[in-house]
């Protein structure tokens, strides 16, 4: 299995495969483009890069620290399981539905792609 995935895109949507390797435990080296700047959070389970030779450097830093790399491999495994599994999206719906029964305050946007409820 790979140490590291690399998605150095210029432009792309979402791309699953972020969030696949994010998911198996894997550092995440992508380009800063579209829905990729939404999966990597910068320095804490990837890092994301405007050149080759960024892309470059990032990918022989991970691999010359394999504790820090697994380290991060980690926390976006539970980036993904916070925030992008469809049983996320489950609970942000089954909350937005309660809160239009009730009359409460319609839900706003959460910084993933589903709503979250308004804080009170």
């Amino acid at each position: 299995m790979a140490s590291v995935m690399v998605q150095k895109s210029i432009r792309e949507g979402f791309g699953l495969t972020v969030s696949e390797a994010l998911w198996k435990g894997r550092p995440v080296v992508g380009g800063r483009a579209g829905g990729i700047t939404l999966q990597i959070r910068e320095g804490y389970d990837g890092f994301l890069v405007d050149s080759v030779e960024a892309c470059a450097e990032k990918i022989i830093h991970l691999l010359g620290d394999p504790d820090g790399s697994a380290a991060m491999g980690e926390q976006g495994r539970e980036h993904v399981r916070e925030n992008f599994l469809s049983t996320r999206e489950l609970r942000d719906w089954l909350s937005l539905f309660g809160q239009l029964k009730s009359g409460a305050a319609i839900a706003s946007p959460s910084k993933s792609y589903g709503f979250a409820p308004e804080k009170k």
